[in-house]
């Protein structure tokens, strides 16, 4: 009697202390949200880093509640396609996601991405909080003089607004349709500019 008594007591305090658990581990993760052209292409560099819990495509930095991909694709709405990235500091730092956005954009075009056209195709980092806009601040500046670029960079730091994950068939693309996203990455000419700005 003693022991089925002990046995429920602490299946109920483990019932109890579980969500607390998963709770707490929530509120240690982090956001950081970039907009690097086609958004496709830039959750797959993401994931590949040992501490990102999750990478979703959307909109942000525009003016229309709810957009859609057709409105977004307008130009219209001044939303640039984006990706969130929820990540565990104590894994991968802030910095290490700085690097893995500017090595997969062209920081020095203002008109889109490669064969992507429009302002909703610019480059942006969106920061959360003041400690990400100064990394990215000061990321940015080393760049600008490290002698690697003849002009500067365009690519805006701005704050944070309103995320809205874009629709389901474009998350997740790379893995969902691996072909059409290797033939649209190739046909878009991205790997062979980043190979010419980065060296890689």
């Amino acid at each position: 009697m003693i022991k089925r008594w002990f046995a429920i007591a602490l299946l109920t305090l483990l019932t109890w202390l579980g969500p607390v658990s998963l709770t707490a581990q929530a509120q240690d993760l982090a956001k950081a949200t970039f907009a690097g052209g086609c958004f496709w292409c830039m959750e797959k560099p993401f994931d590949a880093l040992e501490g990102v819990v999750s990478t979703t495509s959307g909109y942000t930095g525009g003016t229309k509640a709810n957009p859609t991909y057709k409105a977004v694709s307008s130009g219209k709405t001044g939303h640039a396609e984006s990706v969130q990235v929820e990540y565990d500091p104590s894994q991968v730092s802030y910095e290490q996601l700085l690097a893995v956005f500017w090595h997969n954009v062209d920081p020095l075009d203002a008109g889109g991405q490669f064969c992507d056209r429009g302002t909703q195709y610019r480059t942006n980092i969106f920061y959360h909080s003041d400690k990400q806009k100064s990394l990215a601040e000061q990321s940015k500046a080393a760049l600008n003089q490290s002698g690697r670029f003849a002009t500067p960079i365009v690519t805006e730091i701005v704050p944070a607004g309103t995320f809205y994950p874009a629709e389901d068939y474009h998350q997740n693309y790379y893995q969902t349709n691996a072909n059409l996203y290797r033939f649209y990455r190739f046909r878009c000419g991205r790997d062979q500019r980043l190979a010419k700005l980065w060296g890689e």
